[in-house]
């Protein structure tokens, strides 16, 4: 007689409900990552444009970027303008509080620096 093999009902509604965990959990945390991105490549294309000099030009070249992307987590105040030679390093450090289910949410810092 050959004994069964495979994964019991019970062992497949375990992993169903961790599998489907990791998914809601990865639904919440996707927004702000995204947005993270955006805000990194624009700091990023802010900093190598040559017209951009002062820190009052970046601050209003990156309202503009808001504005057209939708970033809601930082403004253009918020950015740290500094002079390195002969170009501007930006940078900007801010945090998300995500709220997860009941009264548990993550809290994500992120810190973004032009390179």
């Amino acid at each position: 007689m050959k004994k069964q093999r495979g994964v019991s009902l019970s062992g497949l509604l375990i992993i169903c409900v961790i599998l489907i965990g990791i998914a809601l959990l990865g639904f919440k945390l996707f927004p702000p990552y995204t947005e993270y991105l955006s805000i990194k490549k624009t700091i990023n294309e802010i900093a190598r444009n040559p017209d951009i000099r002062t820190p009052r030009e970046v601050n209003e070249a990156f309202e503009r970027r808001s504005a057209i992307d939708n970033f809601t987590a930082i403004r253009g105040t918020d950015l740290e303008v500094s002079k390195q030679g002969d170009r501007l390093s930006i940078g900007a450090a801010w945090s998300v509080k995500v709220p997860l289910f009941y009264n548990v949410s993550a809290c994500i810092d992120f810190d973004v620096r032009s390179q």
